[in-house]
């Protein structure tokens, strides 16, 4: 009878114990030979989500090896698709021995575990990119040499949670991300850009300015500088939102590109904390340029070979 009971407590808390991110069932889509689409049902962020991965000449699911790899998180208002849309990535990443994963990160999800008035997620942005997605990947063969990158919000994304996981990359790279959240007056603008663009609650991502400025000061790669000694950095954005040298012609202007002044003007500061600190950082804080993926691109060439050497990725067919 003991033995009986133990096993019906056994299965019972097997029962309990939700399955593992790792364990998901994924849907996979072949886009073609060296582009796969991953589709599941994250408990995270409680919604349908999906990555997708270039892989490298000779990639198996069942090789003994592992490849290093990019992460690439899209901006709001986006999907998991720009980078492959809007960027020659394909074309740069074939030219290596690395595979890129590229992931939801929701409409306006922030690269947060949202705060919910302390309540916390669903949605947990974070912990869905930094464990869930991690685990899932190594399915696929993805090693431990890690390098992250993003534009706009994908840029925050890639230094808060390099700052906030420490030994998890070893780059990572920002185009025109939001680096200094706490700075002056850069919480109402966050607060509008997230309320305009969803109509929601904006505050219930970071919190209440004021109430809740330790959990704003938690996820603010300034606060959190100090934490990336050791990772490669790349810091990048205009200073005006004005018509750039990569702002395509005949292009209409928009207010919103000047949302690029505060966004440089948070580079700005964040990179100065990073030499207050003598921590390097590879930043190229330009004048004219839009919040766009015109200006982005060149910047993420001008990052790529430096996050090879970091992860230690090879040349194809080397």
């Amino acid at each position: 009878m003991r033995r009986i009971l133990l096993t019906l407590a056994l299965l019972l808390s097997l029962i309990a114990v939700p399955a593992p991110a790792s364990a998901a069932e994924v849907t996979e889509t072949w886009i073609d030979e060296r582009t796969l689409d991953l589709t599941w049902t994250s408990p995270n962020v409680a919604e349908e989500v999906s990555a997708r991965l270039l892989l490298p000449e000779g990639w198996s699911r069942n090789a003994k090896r592992t490849w290093p790899v990019v992460y690439a998180y899209q901006g709001g208002r986006d999907d998991y698709t720009s980078f492959t849309r809007e960027t020659p990535i394909e074309e740069i990443a074939a030219r290596w021995d690395v595979m890129v994963v590229m992931p939801s990160g929701g409409d306006y999800g922030s690269y947060t575990d949202w705060w919910n008035d302390g309540e916390g997620g669903p949605p947990r942005w974070e912990t869905l990119h930094t464990d869930e997605l991690i685990k899932l990947m190594d399915r696929y063969r993805a090693g431990d040499r890690r390098a992250v990158m993003g534009a706009s919000s994908g840029g925050q994304g890639a230094i808060s949670y390099a700052a906030r996981n420490p030994g998890l990359f070893r780059y990572a790279a920002s185009f025109s991300g939001s680096t200094h959240l706490t700075k002056d007056g850069m919480q109402a603008f966050l607060f509008m850009v997230n309320l305009i663009g969803t109509g929601m609650d904006a505050f219930r991502i970071f919190g209440v300015p004021g109430r809740d400025d330790a959990n704003w000061r938690a996820h603010d790669p300034y606060v959190l500088a100090e934490n990336l000694r050791g990772v490669g950095l790349y810091v990048s954005s205009g200073t005006t939102g004005l018509n750039g040298p990569y702002t395509p012609e005949g292009a209409q202007w928009r207010l919103t590109q000047l949302s690029e002044i505060l966004i440089g003007q948070m580079n700005h500061s964040f990179v100065n904390r990073l030499n207050e600190l003598n921590i390097p950082v590879t930043s190229h804080i330009y004048g004219n340029g839009w919040h766009a993926w015109p200006e982005w691109i060149p910047e993420m060439k001008a990052a790529w070979p430096l996050m090879m050497r970091a992860i230690d990725a090879e040349r194809a067919g080397a």
